[in-house]
């Protein structure tokens, strides 16, 4: 569970690491369910016999898997008072480092980069996010992710 700090509190953070999340661990089940759900079934993901015999020597994440565990590393950065909804932006810059092996952990550490107004109630902030694998030293994501929170109503 994440902290809560004031809106000050928050935009005194720019240019700070405002946290790592705990590790998540990408079973199989998991990326089952993510192919289920997003009709991605290419071997690479679901069938570790003929995965075995590619480059990653065992079925990968989707990388669109790694970059949604996002949501779930977030909740554990500090969060702002009085925000009463918060929704993804979008990213300014993503990429796909590393493929994530099955069977491994992944964990996000968060910088805050940027914080912004756009009007009365409305904050855009900038993060710049790292996915790390446990145990390489290359991470398997790097992105700048945008996110507005709204105040009050």
């Amino acid at each position: 569970m994440s902290k809560t700090v004031t809106r000050e509190e928050f935009e005194a953070m720019v240019g700070q690491e405002i946290g790592v999340s705990d590790w998540f661990e990408m079973t199989q089940e998991r990326v089952n369910q993510f192919a289920d759900c997003t009709e991605d079934w290419q071997y690479i993901h679901v069938d570790p016999e003929k995965a075995a015999k590619t480059p990653f020597g065992t079925t990968i994440a989707h990388g669109f898997l790694t970059m949604s565990m996002l949501s779930a590393m977030v909740y554990q950065m500090p969060s702002m008072e009085g925000v009463t909804m918060g929704v993804n932006y979008g990213m300014n810059k993503m990429r796909f480092v590393s493929p994530v092996p099955v069977g491994s952990k992944i964990r996000g550490r968060f910088v805050l980069s940027k914080f912004e107004e756009i009007r009365p109630g409305e904050v855009q902030t900038t993060t710049t996010v790292t996915v790390e694998i446990e145990g390489q030293e290359k991470p398997a994501l790097v992105a700048e992710w945008l996110g507005r929170r709204y105040f009050g109503g």
